[in-house]
């Protein structure tokens, strides 16, 4: 067998030992002997399905930028899997977005020297229409619009850098701990100057919508960019701010060396070719599943994670893991718990990325859900295992979670911190489309596990960086609470905190205003 074959064979051990991993863990401290909290631990420690439904998600299905195919594949799958439980579902349209579906990006180097490059096209970006060859040149610094004005005909026909390179990829952790103090703080200090002159810039030349269409109408090929999220090999991926011409980003490494190229006059010539094809208008969903309540099903447990992402990498921490946290625990609670005192919801919301769409309009649609919500939970920040639950400034409920979590197993609750009463949340995920209604709705907060800096809307967010203990973790916790709230013999009581002076203005704080949900792609 060659070297190759045995490589192979041994990822394939690898993988089959992960699949069933995330060995169970013995729960050693109930302090209950109550019979549904032990039935979700055994089912879901022991016959968790966190790994197959992440892996077919994340790896299969994919990225999930909204108004996509993939999106929409990701709504069938969800659906098909709660049906396959035996947990009706269905997909709610709550509107409409511009249709869009990736091709392949190609972006190489071909003068001075020959080299691939690291980068993609932008979410939403126009393709090139086939390969296009041309000269990369930088943005050069302006003193104002005049000379803006004066330079751009010199841009026909080629592809531009827009935005200083970074003077070194390595993150700021790595020149911390071996850079002397002096040159640390020389390098900080020159990077914060740079960033500091080109938003300067930018603001002098009338922002960046004026500076890409100026771009645009002088003819040049495309744009690049480069937005580095300071760690490793991590490129934050967003979309496109032009809507005429191709929009790619680069690598930090690889956007430095096209940068230097370009600005010491050594002439680099870009190939790209980027697929893209827009669609026209598309409805888009929320997935949503329910377990009908047996006593009182006019109140509602809603379980919620965004189930759209951006699309640089495979939408893993971002939110598959929540997703699959919601997921998981509604099988497990449709095994051990199928006849509910309270209906459980699933909400798996839409375009929570474009600013909380699905879940906004999920609470404008339904009134009756948020009257008679008994608690709603929320997950959307990474991989980690659960460590802290704000009460969302809800004077009552911290004795209901006290209660809830003095009944789950110390594995779990021995993690979390609760912050009562909190402050409620204005946004940040979709938890806040309901707690501005002052409903109780709250997040699930975890362990980042390098969240903000690798995985958070870069292209490293990929299966790989899922840990399955701690997800386990989380659906296990999440069926327990869903069980524990729907049992409740109280309602938690809706009553809000004052919120404190701020601090600068002195000023009273008001809690967080609903925004209405916007429901249709508007250009922008």
């Amino acid at each position: 067998m060659n070297r190759i074959a045995i490589t192979g064979t041994l990822l394939v051990l690898l993988n089959a030992g992960l699949a069933g991993a995330v060995r169970p863990l013995a729960a050693q401290t109930f302090p209950t002997d109550n019979p549904v909290l032990k039935a979700i631990w055994a089912e879901g420690m022991e016959n968790s399905r966190a790994y197959p439904l992440a892996q077919a998600l994340m790896d299969s299905i994919g990225p999930r930028l909204t108004g996509t195919p993939g999106h929409h594949a990701a709504n069938e799958w969800a659906v098909s899997m709660f049906k396959t439980w035996g947990v009706p579902a269905r997909n709610e349209e709550y509107g409409t977005w511009v249709g869009w579906r990736r091709g392949i990006s190609h972006i190489d180097l071909v003068s001075p020297r020959v080299r691939s490059l690291d980068g993609m096209m932008l979410a939403w970006s126009p393709g090139t229409g086939g390969a296009v060859e041309a000269a990369a040149v930088a943005l050069p610094w302006f003193e104002g619009s005049d000379e803006l004005g004066n330079w751009l005909p010199t841009v026909n026909g080629k592809f531009v850098l827009v935005g200083p390179a970074e003077s070194s990829c390595r993150p700021s952790s790595n020149w911390e701990e071996f850079a002397t103090g002096a040159s640390f703080e020389a390098h900080q200090a020159a990077r914060q100057e740079a960033q500091a002159k080109w938003r300067q810039q930018v603001g002098d030349l009338g922002g960046t919508d004026s500076l890409i269409a100026g771009l645009e109408g002088a003819g040049a090929a495309g744009v690049i960019t480069s937005s580095w999220s300071s760690g490793w090999g991590a490129r934050r991926i967003f979309s496109a701010d032009t809507k005429a011409i191709p929009t790619v980003d680069l690598g930090c490494e690889d956007y430095g060396l096209v940068y230097r190229l370009a600005q010491h006059g050594q002439n680099p010539v870009l190939r790209i070719e980027a697929e893209a094809e827009f669609l026209g208008e598309v409805p888009v969903f929320n997935t949503i599943a329910e377990l009908r309540g047996s006593e009182l099903p006019n109140e509602y447990i809603l379980l919620g994670a965004h189930l759209d992402s951006w699309d640089g990498g495979s939408g893993a921490t971002d939110n598959g893991t929540g997703t699959v946290t919601m997921m998981e625990a509604m099988r497990i609670l449709k095994a051990v718990y199928p006849n509910p005192r309270r209906t459980i919801l699933v909400g798996l919301w839409g375009a929570e990325e474009q600013g909380l769409i699905g879940s906004r309009a999920f609470n404008e649609d339904h009134q009756e859900v948020m009257d008679g919500l008994q608690a709603a939970f929320n997950q959307d920040n990474g991989t980690g295992r659960v460590t802290g639950i704000s009460m969302q400034g809800l004077t009552g409920a911290g004795s209901h979670f006290g209660h809830w979590l003095s009944l789950i197993p110390g594995e779990i609750t021995g993690h979390i911190d609760l912050s009562i009463p909190g402050s409620p949340s204005g946004g940040g995920s979709d938890h806040a489309s309901f707690v501005c209604e002052g409903a109780p709705s709250f997040m699930l907060g975890s362990l980042n596990w390098g969240y903000f800096q690798y995985t958070w809307h870069t292209n490293l967010d990929t299966f790989d960086k899922v840990v399955f203990d701690d997800v386990k973790n989380n659906a296990v916790l999440t069926a327990m609470l869903a069980y524990l709230a729907s049992e409740d013999a109280e309602r938690i009581p809706r009553d809000r905190r004052v919120m404190p002076l701020n601090p600068r203005t002195g000023e009273q704080r008001e809690w967080p205003v609903c925004q209405p949900a916007r429901r249709s792609w508007d250009g922008s």
